[in-house]
């Protein structure tokens, strides 16, 4: 037992928002983003993004970011369950804080993975198109989905 209370869910692991825009899922991004320590370079690569974006489509940079992560987070994932001696991929709800980790972790990894360009421009890029619900972070997530529906046979393993 602790012997402390322990802080409420909704306020452990959250970063302060950042400074620019005064929003903890852009802090949480930026968290993401930090490669080595080196934050003012994370920070960097995240603004030239959002500035990128809003010459692009003339829109509050904040808001296509918050639509592209909610377009991306996953409503459903498969974990692993051992029962019996076998293992099956059980079907399970994604919790609203998780999903949000998951789809910065898959937009990130998206970016990451395109190259040619600076990482500002490859990561406006997949937040458009996560925005508009196209890119390879929407297919990660129909993947997502078809494999816990797929599975859905063992939805009982739950717990």
């Amino acid at each position: 037992m602790p012997r402390k209370t322990l802080k409420p869910r909704e306020r452990r692991g959250l970063p302060d928002p950042d400074w620019k825009f005064g929003s903890v899922l852009a802090a949480r991004m930026i968290g993401r983003l930090n490669f080595k320590g080196q934050r003012n370079v994370a920070e960097s690569i995240f603004y030239g993004a959002l500035d990128a974006i809003q010459k692009k489509t003339g829109e509050d940079p904040v808001t296509v970011y918050s639509r592209a992560i909610e377009n991306a987070r996953p409503l459903l994932e498969v974990k692993p369950r051992r029962v019996g001696g076998a293992t099956y991929q059980v079907p399970m709800e994604v919790r609203p804080e998780r999903g949000q980790a998951l789809a910065i972790k898959w937009i990130l990894d998206a970016s990451r993975a395109k190259t040619g360009k600076p990482m500002a421009d490859r990561l406006s890029e997949e937040l458009l198109a996560a925005s508009k619900k196209e890119g390879s972070v929407m297919k990660k997530r129909e993947d997502t989905h078809k494999m816990a529906e797929a599975n859905q046979a063992f939805a009982h393993y739950r717990w």
